[in-house]
Parts: C-alpha cells; sequence; structure tokens
C-alpha cells in the first residue's frame, strides 16, 4: 500500500473533498493538520507551500486536490 501524508485545514474543502477520495478507494493516510498543529505547519513552509492541500504518495508531491494525478500515482 502506498504511503500517503495530506497536509490539509479544517476548513479546506479541497482537503475535505481528497480525504473523502481516500476513504472511497480504502486508502489510508497521514493527516498532517497545518492548522492545529504547528510543527506541520512549519514542514509546510519549509517546502515552500503556503496552501493546502498538499498530498504526498510515496514521495511524489501533489498539489491541491488533482484526481487523475492521485490515480496515476496510487495505481502503480
Amino acid at each position: 500500500m502506498a504511503d500517503v501524508v495530506i497536509y490539509s485545514t479544517n476548513t479546506c474543502p479541497h482537503c475535505v473533498a481528497a480525504k473523502e477520495y481516500f476513504a472511497q478507494k480504502g486508502i489510508s493516510y497521514t493527516e498532517k493538520n497545518v492548522q492545529t498543529d504547528m510543527q506541520a505547519r512549519k514542514e509546510l513552509m519549509n517546502m515552500g507551500h503556503m496552501g493546502v492541500p498538499v498530498i504526498f504518495v510515496d514521495g511524489e508531491e501533489v498539489v491541491g486536490f488533482d484526481r487523475d494525478r492521485l490515480e496515476q500515482l496510487l495505481n502503480k
């Protein structure tokens, strides 16, 4: 199974859509909520990102909820 990490916030509709997508596909993931976790926020900013979601699938970065790109990465 792929190693999936999503940087998100509580109020981001694209984050919610991505997490619903993972749930529908039965994909487990680690959520790093930059709204409540200052360390996660620092990690995200150090990568040069100011917005969410930022998703990593086995180390491959996906900015935003790009369903097609996620499908490619998850179906390797």
